[in-house]
């Protein structure tokens, strides 16, 4: 059967099981979207109003569901425009295939009309990306494509194939095995027996648990390991939802914004075992001061992770699945009663909280929305929410961790409604951030997306105002954003409601009937900017040198 090169990419993307793309056309990809009219019945294609916002819609779509997000962009500004989601994704290890249009074979290396390098761009924030150089090559390297992907610690993948490619036609046939992810191998469980007796052993050991419980799918296996061994366990903020909130071992969120007792508790740990968590500086702060007195053990599913930006004792690479429930069948089971109790005498009594705040905000949201999918642009409100909200389940928290990309969430929110069309979706995000994609309540407009939109507007870049007063004696820099945009308008234009809360009764008033009623709404809460987020822990210092408001812990 003579299929084109356009076709069989489509053909790729039906065997791999990909129901949904998220995209927008150009030029170079016309050959692509021509061939999108003859397999309608077997994809959704997501139009988004840029293709940033498409490239943040495949990563939602893949934080969310589990499964492998998938981007299409044309030639030129098209793909350059992806980069950003590209980079967001390889941070935070999601994965997602970008497939761009080229110029022609015989126009590359020329200057031409929309022609750019896009491999050579990606190539350090991607696992793997190709330049599919014949017709021939396309079956392979899309296969190849969503193996990559989809195994070991994933991340995004480029395919890049030019317009004349996908035009050429080629005998295709229908019924070749579709990619199969590889399960990384256990390399070093020699050192199995000695990570037991670290465990068994050790007084007041502390789990800090990462992004990668979520994406290799063993938050079951970590809840069963941490329960047999009383561990408490602490999360980074890729890691929320990967062991419940509301489990009497969790601790939350630690780090820079870390509540008191959760650093505290690794500072005056014997023992830290680190799972599916790179020890990112936002976490550790000072290396050398991050559980100065305890061994470490390091579970990855990277091994190029192993001691990276900290010196670990003992560690176990790869299937996390597999030596989770390794270590949970040999590990004892112990009381650890006395160390939970001392966690908890570390804890931060009355802990000041104004009556209109972020804070307040996000806590009675939590309770409108207990089972959401909460997706977060970058700044305070993101670190609140990491603090606060009460994250049960995995891939219900979807924010951008490693590259903090402002402008993130609005993409990722839409693909989480996407793959997820019987949830409810909430957008956390501030004035800064939103208004960087707010183009993409078109999206959510076109598709009828319930999306619960809380901007949190202080007429300010929060975050980076917060670190200039703190740390540059309040000389505040282009950080004042005022009240130029009235956001209710804004909402009105695309036909979305938009409604204001400057207290905790009118935010009540506004989500009343919400729940029930299965329309978008952007909900702009009214907040000082001289709210901050506490605790801090200033850039270099150790994790147990807190500052909340007032003073130092």
């Amino acid at each position: 059967m003579k299929l084109t090169g356009a076709d069989i990419v489509m053909e790729c993307l039906l065997r791999e099981g990909v129901d949904t793309i998220f995209g927008y056309p150009g030029g170079a990809v016309i050959p692509l979207y021509d061939s999108l009219t003859r397999y309608r019945e077997h994809f959704r294609h997501i139009l988004t109003s840029h293709e940033q916002g498409a490239s943040h819609g495949a990563d939602g779509y893949a934080r969310s569901s589990g499964k492998t997000g998938v981007c299409f962009a044309t030639s030129g500004p098209g793909a350059t425009n992806t980069v950003t989601g590209i980079a967001t994704a390889y941070s935070d290890s999601v994965p997602m295939v970008v497939v761009t249009g080229q110029v022609a074979s015989s126009l590359l290396g020329r200057d031409s009309f929309q022609e750019v390098d896009i491999t050579s761009i990606t190539m350090t924030i991607t696992k793997h990306n190709f330049l599919v150089h014949s017709v021939e090559e396309i079956e392979e390297t899309m296969r190849e494509a969503f193996r990559i992907a989809g195994s070991g610690r994933k991340g995004p993948v480029l395919v890049d194939i030019p317009k004349d490619i996908l035009m050429t036609a080629l005998d295709f046939e229908r019924s070749q095995p579709v990619s199969t992810p590889e399960e990384a191998a256990n390399e070093q469980l020699d050192q199995m027996d000695k990570v037991v007796r670290m465990i068994n052993s050790s007084q007041r050991p502390v789990i800090y648990a990462g992004g990668g419980v979520i994406s290799s799918g063993t938050t079951g296996e970590l809840q069963k390991f941490a329960e047999k061994g009383d561990i408490p366990v602490v999360s980074s903020l890729m890691g929320m939802g990967g062991f419940p909130r509301d489990h009497r071992l969790s601790l939350g969120l630690v780090g820079m914004h870390g509540f008191k007792e959760n650093n505290l508790a690794v500072c005056h740990s014997d023992l830290i075992i680190a799972v599916g968590a790179r020890f990112s500086d936002r976490v550790i702060g000072k290396a050398e001061e991050f559980g100065p007195k305890a061994k470490v053990v390091q579970l990855d599913i990277d091994a190029s992770e192993i001691g990276k930006n900290k010196a670990v004792d003992a560690n176990l690479t790869g299937s996390m699945k597999k030596i989770l429930t390794a270590l949970e069948e040999r590990i004892e089971g112990s009381d650890r009663g006395e160390w939970l109790q001392q966690i908890q005498e570390m804890k931060e009594e009355n802990a000041y909280e104004e009556d209109w705040s972020g804070v307040t905000a996000l806590k009675l949201a939590n309770r409108k929305f207990p089972d959401a999918i909460v997706a977060t642009d970058v700044g305070q409100h993101q670190m609140w929410t990491g603090q606060h909200w009460i994250f049960k389940r995995p891939r219900t928290f979807l924010s951008s961790g490693g590259l903090g990309t402002m402008g993130y969430g609005m993409g990722a929110a839409i693909g989480a409604q996407i793959a997820n069309p019987d949830k409810r979706v909430v957008l956390v995000t501030g004035d800064g951030s939103f208004r960087m994609n707010f183009n993409e309540l078109g999206t959510v407009a076109k598709y009828n997306l319930p999306i619960i939109i809380l901007l949190f507007n202080n007429n300010s870049l929060g975050m980076v105002r917060q670190w200039q007063g703190m740390f540059c004696e309040e000389r505040y820099s282009e950080t004042d954003l005022g009240d130029e945009v009235d956001f209710m308008k804004l909402a009105g234009a695309f036909g979305i409601q938009g409604k204001r809360a400057n207290s905790p009764q009118k935010l009540e008033e506004a989500l009343q009937g919400v729940v029930e009623n299965r329309k978008a709404l952007v909900v702009e809460c009214r907040f000082s900017n001289d709210q901050w987020v506490y605790p801090i822990v200033p850039a270099g210092k150790a994790i147990n040198e807190m500052v909340y408001e007032g003073g130092d812990v």
